[in-house]
């Protein structure tokens, strides 16, 4: 019997098939002698990112909340000759910018770089952090060695994670970079490269160019009434068995749900809840695709309690453009590995930007069994040398596409020419919706 393998991630990545080294097709690509301008610089920088994302990863910061890792990565590029704005837009949110030349086109990179509650960085946002690092520094490299004019823009995006709310704040639903988009830090960008390029479980030194799914997050508040739970239980109205009622309703229905549709939950309270007394108030959160509000109306009606739903957030399904994902392919395979289109974030969701030509690339990483996304082991594995390594080649990858952007006017227009193409389809689904 095969046992699995708990010390070491890579090992697992390994169990059953020799993962070896990232090996690409070979098959021509555009531009080598860019590309390897590319592959150089970020080699050099190898050290210093993963350093980088150990630091973030060892100071682990909550949505709208990551001031460290704003610090030292502000701080780094400023060290590189970026124009760095600080509290950009959002109090964590930042700019880092280089041009060279007159003219020319402008690319958009993001960094992520919030953590979870409890697990910290279990979905893997130092290494998101690093790569938009990575793949600005690469870009500008080309563009000053080759006297490529061009601009390139690196935000660092807060509060990504979709995971608790924040309702007293702008932020509240937790989609930061729809608010950096209100604010006005993507208007200047022909293209976004990576929205995120983001890592998950999936098959060794692989890529992903999967979709995600829309989400609506929803906030259900029960007013109920307190009571002696013993002497007069009678006289209460119980906020905490509304809130139990309607998470029971929406679990019975999940297993009528289409599989592209998840439904999660959780419950909270005032945080003084006591055995012996009715709790009066109660919330649920809920983070839902697609979901009918009957579930929560009816916990209220059952237990007497008066109900207020709000929506807190939203975000649309992601739309890779397949301009940008045709090349990314493209490069990736002739370099590194495989594509995939069914795994990465798939079943998740992500504030992604779609008001420009945008990527959003996954890539696989060596984890546990039973070790994905949002688990303390997935934290761990996105520190290892072969998570690092991954994150790299798609660094290269990612910046090899924003040159051929910047440089190609052909491929530019196909990159635009697909993107109104998705847009309309896009509004066409809305109209029938």
């Amino acid at each position: 019997m095969c046992r699995p393998v708990k010390s070491n991630p890579a090992d697992i990545w390994r169990l059953g098939q020799d993962a070896g080294l990232p090996k690409g097709s070979g098959a021509e690509i555009y531009r080598p002698d860019l590309f390897e301008t590319i592959e150089s610089r970020i080699d050099d920088l190898e050290s210093s990112l993963k350093a980088l994302s150990l630091d973030i990863s060892d100071h682990p910061e909550l949505k709208f909340e990551e001031f460290y890792a704003h610090d030292v990565l502000t701080k780094y590029m400023e060290n590189h000759g970026f124009a760095v704005k600080r509290k950009y837009i959002l109090e964590t949110g930042w700019e880092a910018r280089w041009s060279h030349g007159a003219g020319g086109r402008t690319i958009g990179i993001n960094s992520e770089m919030d953590a979870l509650p409890a697990v910290g960085h279990a979905c893997g946002h130092n290494l998101i952090a690093i790569a938009g690092v990575a793949v600005a520094l690469a870009v500008k490299q080309v563009l000053q060695d080759k006297n490529i004019p061009g601009t390139v823009i690196l935000l660092g995006t807060p509060g990504q994670s979709l995971s608790i709310i924040k309702p007293s704040t702008a932020e509240e639903g937790g989609h930061g970079k729809v608010n950096m988009l209100e604010g006005g830090a993507y208007a200047e960008m022909h293209a976004c490269l990576m929205q995120v390029c983001h890592p998950a479980p999936g098959p060794p030194w692989s890529g992903s160019l999967s979709s995600s799914l829309a989400l609506r997050q929803i906030e259900a508040e029960y007013h109920g009434r307190t009571a002696h739970a013993a002497l007069a239980p009678w006289e209460g109205k119980n906020a905490m068995d509304a809130a139990v009622a309607a998470y029971n309703n929406i679990s019975l229905l999940r297993q009528q749900l289409k599989p592209d549709n998840r439904v999660q939950g959780i419950i909270t309270g005032r945080g003084d809840w006591a055995v012996n007394v009715i709790p009066d108030y109660s919330k649920l959160s809920s983070f839902t695709v697609r979901v009918s509000n009957t579930c929560i109306r009816a916990a209220g009606h059952a237990t007497g309690c008066k109900v207020d739903i709000q929506k807190a957030g939203w975000c649309y399904d992601l739309r890779q453009n397949e301009g940008l994902g045709e090349e990314f392919a493209s490069v990736f395979k002739s370099k590194y590995g495989p594509i995939d289109y069914t795994y990465g974030i798939a079943s998740a969701s992500t504030d992604f930007v779609s008001a420009m030509p945008a990527l959003h690339p996954g890539f696989a990483i060596p984890t546990e069994v039973n070790g994905g996304n949002h688990t303390r082991a997935f934290a761990a594995a996105a520190r290892t040398d072969e998570s690092h390594r991954a994150c790299f080649n798609v660094a290269k990858t990612l910046a090899a596409v924003g040159i051929r952007v910047l440089t190609d006017d052909a491929y530019y227009e196909r990159v635009k020419k697909t993107y109104e193409e998705d847009k309309a389809a896009r509004e066409k689904e809305k109209q029938l919706v």
